[in-house]
């Protein structure tokens, strides 16, 4: 591309850097969108609970979300990765994997985060697709089935009561020795949620759909779904060599108004959030655009 200097740079174009641009270029900002064209729900079959759109495909989502952002003319997209970043006399320089040299006043980081499967054969195929991590998003479609929550501790017990409005067939499958308070061992009990202590080893599926998880003991048990709570790590280093402060859970934070610890840049979206929701990564860009918008403006004014 021919142009190298913009007002702000997005790092990410899925749902949060996009909703980002989207408010920018309603303000006729000089913005550039750098994105490798991976989402971390593509291999997610359906996306829900988001307004309007209950139930459509991650793609669709996408292509609808691009198409009106690049209506705004002041939008560049850029096809490929950043893999680093620098700050040079208030000026951003951000170095893509084909060698540009791109600028901008401001930063943004929709980065997303990457999810670290378990060492369970299966898992990662299934995962998005019948193994998920999210009532509110998934919850809906799997009610009233058998299901398992992978999971342990405080995690798996939050899970549980979450899930136990959707589907009263619920086990916690530890895979290793239960880490419960003795009062969330009785809660579970007097709602029938039991506990399986042995070692998952597989997970077998039909094209991503889970029939039946296999234990280290040589014993399987048939469930239709699962809820899994997977630790993660930030897709990109950039805002840590850029030294944004990161929250104990290893999110980048921000304040309410999606500002890092770093003067001018912004992140938004999963890398900066719990809520792992399309609704939460529109919404958090749509600030983070706002936001920008008028740090310019006072400096331009």
């Amino acid at each position: 591309m021919n142009k190298k200097d913009f007002e702000v740079i997005i790092i990410g174009g899925s749902y949060a850097g996009l909703s980002t641009a989207m408010a920018l270029g309603r303000s006729l900002r000089e913005t550039l969108v750098i994105d490798a064209g991976k989402p971390c729900n593509r291999q997610t079959p359906h996306s829900h609970n988001f307004l309007t759109r209950d139930g459509s495909t991650p793609k669709e989502l996408s292509e609808i979300a691009i198409n009106q952002v690049a209506a705004y003319k002041s939008v560049h997209f850029y096809n490929g990765l950043a893999i680093d970043a620098e700050r040079s006399n208030k000026i951003f320089k951000v170095t893509t994997s084909k060698g540009d040299i791109l600028s901008a006043k401001k930063l943004v980081l929709a980065t997303g985060i990457k999810d670290i499967m378990p060492n369970i054969k299966g898992f990662s195929e299934c995962w998005g697709i019948s193994v998920v991590h999210c009532p509110y998003c998934h919850g809906y479609e799997i009610r009233n089935k058998k299901t398992a929550i992978i999971a342990n501790g405080e995690k798996a017990f939050h899970l549980a009561g979450l899930v136990h409005n959707l589907t009263k067939e619920i086990t916690i499958l530890t895979s290793g020795k239960k880490d419960f308070e003795a009062n969330q061992i009785e809660k579970l009990k007097q709602n029938n949620i039991k506990i399986v202590e042995k070692e998952i080893v597989e997970i077998e599926h039909q094209n991503g759909q889970l029939e039946k998880i296999l234990f280290k003991d040589g014993t399987s048990e048939i469930y239709e779904n699962a809820y899994a709570s997977v630790s993660f790590e930030q897709n990109s280093n950039i805002a840590k060599e850029l030294d944004c402060n990161l929250t104990e859970k290893g999110h980048i934070e921000v304040n309410f108004m999606q500002k890092t610890s770093e003067d001018d840049i912004f992140a938004c979206g999963d890398n900066s959030s719990m809520m792992r929701s399309v609704a939460t990564a529109v919404y958090t860009g749509n600030m983070a655009g706002a936001m920008i918008n008028n740090e310019l403006t006072q400096e331009n004014f």
